[in-house]
């Protein structure tokens, strides 16, 4: 089972890296996503969260438990804390995306980074995202909303890029023109 320890923190290279692509999907390579995909499961509920000290996720990507691996995991739920997206990519890529842009007006966090840090992080508002399952299976995902920003912040990961990046340093609160927040 993974746990915060297993969570490298900002500062490891290896979040700074532009990791491989998966070249074979072996059992090991199945084993370590289906883990990925249980920790974000774990960490949202709060009774396993609380025994294991995790903090809450609703994406982790390989690099982040130093994977030299493109491959990324989602798990969103509704308020019922019903999956609405629950996924397991290996090699995604961003094969197009709308020219207006969305954000969360709280922020963004991340596993890895343990300082919170204030800023509005834009992300396209609408994106579709080639990759291939847990099986080898080439899928497309249209994404808006939050699955949008979830996936954007995990494939950042992929190619070493960091979500306080993408923050303005001059004016960290102020919204691009025509980007809207996310309700």
């Amino acid at each position: 089972m993974l746990t915060m320890k297993d969570v490298v923190r900002d500062g490891h290279p290896i979040l700074r890296a532009k990791v491989d692509e998966v070249t074979t999907i072996d059992e090991q390579t199945q084993k370590e996503l289906r883990e990925m995909r249980q920790f974000l499961i774990n960490s949202q509920d709060e009774e396993i969260a609380e025994k294991y000290d995790l903090r809450a996720g609703v994406g982790l990507a390989a690099p982040q438990i130093n994977l030299n691996k493109r491959m990324l995991a989602v798990y969103l739920t509704d308020e019922d804390d019903e999956p609405v997206y629950d996924l397991m990519l290996i090699n995604p890529k961003i094969i197009s995306h709308s020219v207006q842009e969305s954000f969360l007006p709280s922020g963004e966090g991340c596993l890895s980074v343990d300082d919170d840090i204030e800023g509005i992080v834009h992300r396209k508002k609408r994106i579709k995202v080639r990759a291939l399952d847990i099986d080898g299976n080439e899928v497309v995902i249209k994404a808006s909303g939050m699955l949008s920003i979830v996936l954007q912040h995990e494939l950042d990961h992929l190619d070493g890029i960091l979500f306080y990046d993408h923050i303005n340093k001059d004016t960290p609160l102020l919204p691009k023109e025509g980007a809207v927040p996310l309700e």
